[in-house]
Order: structure tokens, then sequence, then C-alpha cells
């Protein structure tokens, strides 16, 4: 019954679009749109993928004079991640912001956001993915894939909560700890001498509680909104992968646009990426508060473990530099 009732909300969608933008495509002659581009996402509205969204969904209104309008439908309204990204693909969902994970799979290049334990701060990780070398070569990926990337935000880096102090490399061993289902994360757990359990997010809470696990990694803002930190006695900034966020239009709508709007996506998307990010700052700081006050520690891990958690890591560099483009690589690297 789901299903079909987001069938028939995609049917509704696309009689909309089609009577806007003209048998699908974005272009249109009427001087203002008579029904909004849907933007899809698989986040909860208390989130910084809705923030990010809401304010894309904004400055297009704002730098368009209204002329051109944006509905944010979140909470898998129209699709879970996959169909999104599908319906993306064929024009009929415009706009789409997710995490790059689930992206994997439609292009693997994108794996190269999964090599652990790149970088030391955040800033480094937007400097990096805003670098416009490594941003035109990851254009290239969205639009071979049939999409055209309009920009990144975050929710800061994925850590670890645990009920075990993370003191020296070896209090990783052994450790039953929850990840998604992605190779690349599997094989760096293991890297770490720990015990990497796949299991659908909805089953992490009560693992926890029941010690089916022992651990699990996500962003702060996921730990918090699902408090899974009252399960927990440790959360440990392992910082080992940044929780990227892109926004994504349709490669054929995009095209279908003139000019004119195709330069107030853009701008708009930039606009919106840098209120995402100054959003997801502040939130973290403020999550930070909530699991100190409940009593949860936070462990900042040293710079020499750090580089033991990267010297492990080698072998998983190695299995995605077998999948992603050289020169992606390199530039991600340098």
């Amino acid at each position: 019954m789901k299903r079909n009732g987001i069938a028939v909300l995609w049917l509704f969608i696309g009689v909309m679009m089609l009577a806007a933008a003209g048998c699908g495509k974005g272009e249109t002659n009427e001087e203002e749109q008579r029904y909004a581009w849907p933007l899809g996402t698989a986040s909860p509205e208390d989130t910084v993928t809705q923030i990010y969204a809401e304010k894309f969904a904004e400055e297009v209104g704002r730098l368009s004079d209204g002329k051109m309008k944006i509905q944010v439908y979140p909470n898998s309204t129209l699709g879970g991640d996959r169909e999104l990204l599908e319906t993306c693909r064929d024009g009929d969902i415009p706009f789409v912001i997710q995490n790059t994970a689930p992206q994997v799979s439609f292009m693997e290049d994108l794996a190269i956001f999964d090599m652990p334990c790149m970088f030391d701060t955040i800033e480094e990780v937007r400097k990096k993915v805003d670098d416009e070398k490594f941003y035109g070569l990851m254009e290239k990926v969205y639009q071979n894939g049939g999409y055209q990337l309009l920009g990144y935000a975050d929710q800061g880096f994925r850590v670890m909560s645990t009920n075990q102090n993370i003191d020296v490399f070896e209090d990783y061993k052994g450790q039953k700890i929850r990840t998604m289902e992605n190779a690349y994360h599997i094989d760096f757990w293991k890297a770490l001498s720990a015990a990497p359990t796949p299991m659908t997010f909805s089953e992490v809470y009560i693992g926890l509680q029941q010690g089916t696990i022992d651990a699990q990694e996500n962003p702060y803002e996921v730990i918090v909104s699902n408090r899974l930190y009252e399960q927990q006695d440790y959360v440990v900034e392992t910082n080992h992968l940044p929780h990227l966020i892109s926004l994504i239009v349709s490669d054929s709508f995009f095209q279908g646009l003139p000019k004119e709007k195709q330069e107030i996506l853009i701008k708009a998307a930039e606009l919106a990426g840098e209120e995402a990010r100054k959003a997801s700052d502040e939130r973290i700081a403020d999550k930070i508060k909530e699991i100190e006050a409940s009593g949860t520690k936070i462990v900042v891990l040293s710079e020499e473990m750090r580089e033991e958690m990267r010297e492990a890591s080698q072998g998983v560099y190695a299995e995605i530099q077998k999948v992603v483009s050289a020169d992606i690589v390199r530039a991600y690297m340098e």
C-alpha cells in the first residue's frame, strides 16, 4: 500500500511537472511556474539535510523573484534513497539531497569518500570537496550517472559510540560494532580488529540495549536524535569518515532549463551549502553538550592513535583504488 501511495504521488507530481515544464523538461515559456518542483530526501525534518533543502528552495525562490518554486518532501515521502536516485536519474523527481553512501552502487567512483581516516578536521574535508579540480572530476562522475552535482554539505564526521573506552589501538579488538552494509566500512573495522556487524538501523538501539552489539558508528546528529548515547558509556571521536550530503538534480531536467535558470540553481545551492555547514557545526556543538550532560564521556583520540588507524587502513585504500578512477584518487589524496 505504501508503494502504491508513493506511485500515485509520483504520478501526481509528474502531471504537475508536465503542466509547468512541458513534457517533463525544465524549460517553460511561462513567466512563472504553476506548480513547485519536488525535492526529495529520505531524512527526518529535524536534520541538517532538511536545513540544506529548505534553504536551497528558499534561495531559488528569492533569486528568481518567486518565478521558480521548489517543494521539499522529507522522510522518504517520495521513496527511500535508492528510489530517489532512480527517479531523479529518470527525471521524475528533479532534486534529491542525500548522503553519498547509497550512491556508490550507482556511481562506484563515489567510493572515494569511503577512504577512512583521510582528514583531521571537517574544514579540510570541505576544502577538498570544494577544490576546483576535485569538484570538476566529481561533476563528471554524476553527469555520467545521469545527474548534475550542485554541491556538498555535511554532518561532520562519523564517530563511534561504545561501552568500552578506547585508550590504545588494541581496545578496538573484538568489539561488535554495527555498520552499514558497505564492504569498505566493514573492511575498515576488520582492519582495526573489531567485529563489524551489518544491521538495519532501526534495530540498532535495541541491539545496544540487549547487548547484541557493543558499539555503532554515525554522525553526532544521528547518535543524539536516536538517543543511542543512552545505551553507551563513551562516544569516541574516531572521525574515520566525513558524512557528506550531496545536492543533485536530474541531468535531463537541468539541461532543459535556460542558462539563467541553471545559474540560479547553482548560486542557490552554493548559499544553501554555506548555511547547512554553519548549521552542522552549531548542531554538533549542541549534541556534544547533550551527550556530556547525560554522563556519557567524549573521547578525543591522540594523533598517534589516528596514525595507527591510518596505517591499518592501507588495505582498504588499496581495495578502493581498484574501482575508483586514478585521477580521482590522486586529486583526493593530494
